[in-house]
């Protein structure tokens, strides 16, 4: 069943790139107390994903900050040293926290996942976004496949 707003995140744990290597963090101790930015992309590198979805993000951060955001936060079926590498390239250092959901646990447990295996890429995430403010989903924006237009940054903005 996909999570839908009203419904409290499920306790999931994701692995950062931290300084001191990777880092374990579950969604009680990431989302509590705030409002989060949060977004999923089909994959770390992929031409939408790089070039439009993760982007829009850092450059809206102030302006979503500005109307209460406290993070922002990028999902992917990646490892961490693959979201730590994006995140390098693109410019998201300390803008947006990747959130590594190697395994797929975390789009499966929300209702989320894609079945990518015709493209040889195996189960994803979906794309979507969702304003979760101290663990409990505000706003869902799910994507229809293909698309990029109500998961972006921009579109987050209006619902704020």
């Amino acid at each position: 069943m996909t999570i839908k707003p009203g419904d409290t995140l499920p306790d999931v744990s994701f692995t950062v790139p931290g300084e001191q290597g990777l880092e374990q963090v579950d969604t009680n101790g990431f989302f509590k107390g705030r409002k989060v930015a949060l977004f999923s992309v089909p994959g770390a590198f992929t031409p939408t994903c790089s070039a439009r979805h993760l982007p829009s993000y850092v450059e809206k951060a102030e302006e979503l900050k500005t109307k209460g955001v406290d993070a922002i936060a990028c999902t992917a079926v990646n490892d961490a040293f693959v979201m730590g590498a994006w995140s390098k390239s693109v410019g998201a250092d300390g803008t947006v926290t990747m959130l590594a959901d190697g395994n797929g646990d975390f789009a499966r447990a929300v209702g989320l996942e894609m079945d990518g295996t015709k493209f040889g890429l195996g189960h994803r995430g979906q794309r979507f976004s969702m304003i979760v403010n101290d663990g409990v989903v505000e706003e869902l924006n799910v994507e229809a496949p293909g698309e990029y237009r109500v998961s972006s940054a921009e579109h987050m903005l209006g619902q704020l």
